[in-house]
């Protein structure tokens, strides 16, 4: 595995720094310099960007692992069917939690704690439900989609730069399917899927009634829901996060392209995920001058909580599942999979019911739960809902809390926030499988280094020699604008 400097260090080594040393001192820090752009240390980096900066390339890891999300094979492997990301979380598994256990990927977090907990709990679930010796492959490919997705992001986006490149290379993906995607949606082909299957077997051709006279685009995924819940995630991201180094036009066309995409699924859950994205985008934009704007919106929700609930006779989350939909029957059927499967929950809270068929009238013909935190907690139980509903909370509580003093870092950190808030909301309506539940992992594990980034921006450059990585043995000496520490250490 490659080592070397962290990519955050690149704009603190390009303001002034007189170094004095011999010629091979200076060549062993051009080297370490250079090395920087495709490496990165330990948690101990500030995570700043240097505003107008191109962002720098995406980690390979991460780089494969986000092309083969939107690759459709389905590749026979004895009893088990490999799609492409499972194979490359296969194989990154390992060097993963040997990076994570080791201190690499910075300290072990309470929800790092969390997540491992859940994936322990649901194999015991499973076991309980179905005998031990079968549950030993559904709860290893569980294991490998949860677990490895989730330190894939902790190992490999440890800083902002990490993170900007991780969000432009997935908005890239989305506008390389947008053509596709298009063709799909005015000619109900599905253009992905034969090219790919020409090759090897793909995902099940879903094939659905037209919306509004536009089919629903279904591309390289199992379902459209997943494709627009795939899409429409990034939008907040695509909006905010690649704003180093791309002029203002580029990043709202590419911002458009992302909606697009996630509009041509023609499914309610992810456009309404994509409609609250632009409210808080919207809010945050009119009150942009207000510090207490995002406790404003609290109370306001709080009170609209409280209309519902005192003035309706659904409660809240019915009144969601039932109203936000494009087919009002859809919306009905959701409220009696809320009944049934929270019924299914009361009965058998402990470990759940597995795979096994739930209890519920003869006439919901349809066994799936379009509900990804109730199913959780009927398959495996209120404990596992806990832990992953548990891990999230806390992520996300610990990150809002944190201020930055540096803009950039900020607006991050609330483009972060939206983005697993929408997650949490369409969960509510959509079951996360397959690609969408491994990239709501892989999101999950990328907001970590936010725990550890440099609450300042600092005004000098980084010392690189204190990184163990660093090319050369040597000691460089400062001039007057070098950090304080290093002056007084001369």
């Amino acid at each position: 595995m490659t080592t070397g400097l962290d990519p955050a260090l690149q704009s603190e080594q390009s303001k002034p720094v007189t170094v004095v040393r011999s010629a091979s001192a200076a060549r062993s820090l051009t080297r370490a310099t250079r090395s920087n752009r495709r490496t990165k240390i330990g948690p101990d980096q500030t995570g700043q960007v240097e505003a107008g900066t191109r962002p720098q390339r995406a980690p390979w890891p991460v780089l494969i692992f986000i092309a083969s999300l939107v690759i459709p094979w389905i590749i026979p492997l004895g009893p088990l069917s490999m799609s492409p990301y499972r194979f490359v979380l296969l194989a990154l598994l390992v060097p993963c939690l040997v990076m994570w256990a080791g201190g690499r990927a910075g300290p072990i977090l309470a929800v790092d704690v969390a997540v491992l907990l859940y994936c322990v709990w649901s194999a015991i679930s499973v076991a309980v439900a179905h005998g031990a010796s079968a549950s030993v492959q559904p709860t290893g490919i569980f294991f490998i989609e949860t677990m490895g997705a989730y330190l894939l992001a902790r190992c490999y986006i440890r800083t902002a730069a990490d993170f900007e490149s991780m969000v432009v290379l997935v908005t890239r993906t989305i506008i390389l399917l947008l053509p596709f995607a298009a063709y799909e949606w005015v000619a109900g082909q599905k253009p992905l899927l034969s090219i790919f299957g020409a090759v090897f077997p793909t995902v099940d051709v879903t094939l659905m009634e037209p919306r509004l006279g536009f089919w629903r685009v279904q591309g390289p995924f199992a379902h459209a829901i997943l494709f627009g819940l795939f899409c429409g995630s990034m939008f907040v991201l695509a909006f905010y996060v690649p704003a180093a180094g791309y002029k203002t036009i580029r990043r709202r066309l590419s911002t458009g392209m992302v909606a697009a995409a996630a509009v041509m699924s023609m499914s309610s859950a992810p456009i309404a995920g994509l409609l609250f994205q632009l409210a808080l985008i919207g809010w945050n934009w009119l009150l942009r001058q207000n510090k207490n704007r995002w406790k404003i919106l609290w109370a306001l929700a709080f009170a609209g909580y409280l209309v519902v609930e005192l003035g309706s006779n659904q409660s809240p989350i019915q009144f969601y599942i039932s109203y936000f939909t494009f087919d009002k029957n859809t919306g009905w059927f959701r409220l009696y999979i809320w009944e049934y499967g929270s019924a299914s929950v009361r009965n058998n809270p402990l470990f759940g019911i597995g795979f096994n068929d739930w209890v519920r009238p003869k006439w919901m013909v349809p066994d799936s739960v379009d509900n990804f935190w109730l199913l959780t907690a009927m398959r495996y139980g209120v404990p596992a809902l806990a832990f992953i509903l548990g891990a999230y909370l806390w992520l996300l509580f610990q990150i809002a809390s944190r201020k930055f003093q540096d803009e950039k870092l900020q607006t991050y950190k609330v483009a972060y926030l939206i983005c697993m808030t929408t997650y949490f909301i369409v969960g509510t309506t959509v079951h996360l499988w397959a690609a969408p539940y491994v990239c709501f992992l892989f999101l999950l594990g990328s907001g970590a280094w936010f725990l550890h980034a440099s609450a300042e921006c600092p005004e000098a450059p980084v010392d690189v020699t204190k990184s163990s990585l660093s090319r050369g043995n040597f000691n460089p000496k400062y001039s007057r604008r070098a950090p304080a520490r290093a002056r007084e250490k001369q």
